[in-house]
Formats: structure tokens, sequence, C-alpha cells
């Protein structure tokens, strides 16, 4: 995974939406001039106070290591990625120190439960089954379900009733599928093991369109296993009964003030414009 690095860095693309609420309106104003490049779930003018952070000095994240371009080493041994730098410029709003580091997938909740570390940002699903772990914050970036379908198909209408017939393939038990039968139902669903197998499948011509993670087929497309074969069509679709509530910070159960520390800096991160700058950075194509 190291290796593909670069290639996912220039080729990705990333659904941001910061979850936000309204605050009080002496709280430092957004960004003029700053053009959203992606739909946000934040709406209004006014953000919340800056809260009390008295004895807070530092913050100890920690990540995962191998999942490009969110978080990774690079070539030369450096823990990056776009999850790194969020971190950062999270701190840099709160004025406090940052350290962040890395362990395996299935130790990040065990470290923020022991205290071994403060916050896990690693791209963590606010789940039902997440949240008996730990708090979140709320969501930093959600992925929306797209539709792809060949490159020279004459698919571009995507409607309940213009794809009636068409064999679409998903992933077996996955909310897409679910979707699809719920506000789709005249279409012939394929369902494959793995999204990897309808993204095959979708490339040899055996189905007529994929829908799954725009993240996913963004990697997809770009990559050599497409044989850029593919791209999206219609529109995104949100819809958290399906496809999750996003991505969040998570922190130890019950440091609600850590969790509102956090909340502030990430509307603050946005309202400067930082976000964007990010999301450019690292994911320059938008799949919305």
């Amino acid at each position: 995974m190291m290796r593909l690095a670069a290639a996912l860095v220039r080729a990705a693309t990333l659904a941001f939406a910061i979850a936000s609420t309204s605050g009080a309106a002496n709280a430092q104003a957004p960004a003029t001039g700053v053009k959203p490049i992606v739909p946000d779930a934040w709406q209004g003018e006014a953000y919340r106070p800056r809260p009390d952070l008295k004895g807070l000095r530092k913050i100890r994240f920690i990540t995962d290591s191998d999942y490009p371009p969110f978080h990774y080493y690079d070539e030369v041994g450096a823990l990056t990625g776009f999850n790194i730098d969020l971190a950062q410029a999270i701190c840099d709003v709160l004025s406090v120190e940052c350290e962040i580091s890395a362990t395996n997938w299935s130790s990040l909740m065990p470290a923020i439960q022991t205290g071994e570390a403060d916050a896990a940002i690693a791209s963590i699903r606010i789940t039902t089954e997440a949240l008996k772990s730990a708090d979140f914050t709320l969501r930093y970036y959600a992925t929306p379900a797209r539709f792809a379908a060949q490159v020279d198909s004459e698919i571009t209408d995507i409607r309940p009733e213009t794809i009636e017939g068409l064999k679409i393939g998903v992933a077996k038990n996955s909310g897409h599928e679910a979707y699809l039968k719920a506000f789709f139902p005249g279409a012939a669903v394929a369902a494959f093991e793995t999204s990897e197998a309808a993204q095959k499948a979708l490339r040899e011509r055996a189905i007529d369109l994929v829908f799954a993670d725009g993240i996913t087929l963004a990697f997809w497309f770009n990559g050599a296993e497409s044989g850029r074969c593919c791209e999206f069509r219609g529109g995104p679709y949100l819809d958290s009964r399906f496809f999750g509530e996003g991505v969040g910070i998570a922190v130890k159960k019950g440091d609600r003030t850590l969790v509102q520390a956090l909340n502030y800096a990430l509307e603050q991160v946005h309202a400067r414009g930082t976000y964007e700058e990010l999301f450019l950075r690292y994911f320059p194509m938008n799949f919305f």
C-alpha cells in the first residue's frame, strides 16, 4: 500500500461533510471568498464560541498507518496523509501541542480507552457498534454512493424509471444493495461477494452499472485494474440509514470536554478555508 500512496494522492477523490451546529455570533466568521467545492452539512453564519481550554496543552492523536491517502508512511518513512494534516490543523486552531502516532487498526479503540492516546483520527465510521466503545466528534467527512458505467455507455439519466430492467452490480448484503431494492425496485440487482467482483463484471460488460462507495470507485477508475473502462453516472447519494453517519474522531467514552474542543476546531478548520486546502492537496478529483 505504501508504494501506491503517491498515485492514490494524485488520483483519489474525497467526499467531506463537516456537520456543525450554530454557535455564538461573536465567534470567528468564515473566511471570505472561499467557494465551497463539496456539499457541506453546516449551514449558517454563526459559529460556536471557543470552549474553555484550560488545562488542554497537548492532544495525543493515534491513527492507523496503511490507508493512503488518509494515513500512511511516505517514501522517506514519515507518517503523512489527509488525517495527519487535519489533526495538525486542529492542534493549530486550539494552540496546543500535537502528538500523532500510528498503530494497527485493532489497537485504536483500546488505546483511547486505556488513556494511551486522547483521540483516534483514522477514518473511523460512526456506527452503533463504534459508539459502544467511544464518543465521537461530529463527522468530518462522509462518502456518497455512486453509479458507474462503461465510458461508452449510453446510460446517462439515472432514475428508477430509466434504469428499470438494467443489471446493476452491488456488494452482497451491503447498504448499497438495500438502497437499490428500496428506491430502484425495477432494477435487476446482481449481488456479488465483493465490490471488486462487481467492478470486474462491469469492466467485462457482464452488467450495465455498478452501485458502490464513491471513494472506492474513484480509486478503481484511476487504477490499473479498471483499464480506464468506466466513469461516474448520475448524482451522489447520501443517506445515513443506508450508508452510515460518516467519519468522526473517536475519544474516550465520557470525555465531553475534548469532544467539544475538537468540534470547535473542526468547525474553525473549515471556516478558515484550511479544510478546502487539504481537500485539494490530497484529493484533486471531486466525486460528488
